[in-house]
């Protein structure tokens, strides 16, 4: 691969070794899909085992987004402190340890804590590789570089839910006795070691951020690491090109949150408008689809293997369009993806709002009658559709380039750490919700999909083809 960019006079190009170091960084988002997504098929088997009620239910489901939103506000501060890739190391080791004693745990508190300490990992990594990724490559493949980290993400909610569908198959139910007397649902979180051991071990081998290193002053590490990942021969370019970083940087050193104040409601409009898309990003409701997705549909009539089965091609739709989105990032922009998106899942949502409110019977015996269960299948998938190519990966890509390079790694934390709340607040009520009807959580879903809309033409700027040292606030 090798795409050029002539910026600043100096010729760029987006080598393979740049396209290998963002991949192995994006693989966080591996894990942070799998981690979060894995749950998914052991919520019903807990739920027995424990014998949880809905708000308990929820919390255990949602407690990891806690701990993730704790590793996304710290991760700013620690990898400005000491690196980028030290960093995503520490949330490998976090997200190892989670799925060990979330697999080996005597009770619904054990399972709440191993979560918890997960959900740091993931916030940790939801931060950081983004960043990393956006600082690494070159202004016209960024958006493209970026998307691996949504492309990583869906793979991982695809192997999860691919894992927990062959688990639960081999032991004849995610509840039974698989392997050394352990239920199906305990090897669901067992199996996350094997990734987050493969992650752990290829961030060794990734070179630290350049604009980490010009901000520590380590100019000559700076300048090779540019060497490499831009393929820049021309000396003059490549000072040229640190003098810019080093300009841009020069009020970043140490940043807090004082840096983000600003007259509008006491923050800057431009970390608004970061904290908005990550909001908006969880409340149309689409973690509900990856976290619950099983159990609503065995609870509308599907079989457990049915509902597995479903689960597992809902997933393999959203990685398909996310390739579709990472071909058009860079071509059609973000803002006119997120546009798209947050039209088609208004009606979407709304369609399958109404394929709810027609289901008959009530707790166990509910179910769809024809043709509403076919109708609400095929517009949750079109939803996945609509989102996937849209606000999963255009909100990851622009939180790691639209923030200004002074602010960028502090203002990434709170957006994301925001980001996580409001996963944490959907997902913790959906349970709840459900019991209200399902119709009332859809319709109130694509009430803010509609919102989104209106923000995005309002609100956000496009940032294709911009270098990150031109990012204004």
């Amino acid at each position: 691969m090798s795409v050029v960019d002539v910026s600043n006079g100096a010729e760029q190009r987006a080598t393979a070794r740049v396209v290998l170091i963002a991949a192995a960084a994006a693989l966080g988002g591996f894990l942070f899909g799998f981690d979060t997504a894995v749950i998914n098929g052991a919520v019903d088997a807990i739920r027995g085992s424990f014998g949880l009620g809905a708000g308990r239910i929820g919390f255990a489901v949602s407690c990891a987004l806690l701990g993730s939103a704790v590793g996304a506000w710290y991760a700013g501060p620690l990898a400005d402190r000491f690196g980028r890739v030290r960093a995503m190391q520490v949330a490998a080791v976090l997200l190892a340890l989670s799925a060990l004693g979330s697999g080996l745990v005597s009770g619904v508190w054990d399972l709440i804590l191993w979560r918890v300490v997960g959900g740091i990992g993931v916030g940790m990594a939801s931060v950081i590789a983004p960043t990393y990724i956006a600082e690494v490559s070159p202004a016209q493949v960024r958006g493209r570089l970026g998307s691996l980290q949504q492309l990583a993400i869906v793979l991982g909610i695809f192997t999860a839910l691919l894992s927990d569908a062959w688990l639960a198959s081999a032991a004849g139910g995610a509840s039974q006795p698989l392997w050394f007397g352990l239920s199906a649902w305990r090897w669901m979180f067992l199996i996350a070691v094997v990734p987050a051991l493969i992650y752990g071990s290829l961030v060794l081998g990734v070179p630290e951020s350049p604009r980490h290193l010009v901000a520590k002053g380590r100019m000559s590490e700076a300048k090779d690491v540019l060497r490499q990942v831009l393929d820049l021969r021309d000396e003059a370019a490549l000072d040229h090109k640190l003098t810019d970083i080093e300009h841009s940087l020069r009020s970043e050193y140490r940043p807090t949150l004082r840096d983000l104040r600003g007259p509008r409601a006491g923050l800057l409009p431009v970390v608004w408008i970061g904290i908005l898309l990550s909001v908006f990003q969880q409340f149309v409701g689409i973690n509900v689809i990856f976290y619950y997705s099983s159990t609503l549909w065995h609870s509308v009539g599907f079989s457990e293997a049915d509902s597995f089965s479903i689960t597992v091609a809902t997933s393999v739709v959203n990685v398909l369009v996310t390739l579709v989105a990472i071909a058009l990032v860079d071509r059609i922009g973000r803002k006119p993806l997120l546009t798209i998106g947050s039209a088609g899942m208004a009606v979407t949502l709304g369609l399958m709002a109404w394929c709810f409110s027609q289901a008959t019977g009530s707790g166990a015996a509910l179910s769809l009658p024809a043709p509403w269960g076919m109708v609400a299948l095929i517009a949750a998938n079109a939803y996945v559709v609509f989102f996937g190519l849209s606000w999963g990966p255009m909100v990851w890509v622009l939180l790691g380039e639209m923030f200004p390079n002074r602010i960028r790694a502090i203002a990434l934390a709170v957006a994301a750490a925001a980001q996580w709340l409001a996963n944490f607040v959907i997902t913790s009520s959906f349970p709840s919700l459900a019991e209200i009807g399902l119709s009332f959580a859809y319709g109130l879903y694509a009430l803010f999909a509609l919102i989104s809309l209106v923000f995005v033409v309002v609100a956000v700027r496009e940032t294709k083809g911009m270098e990150l040292e031109d990012m204004k606030e």
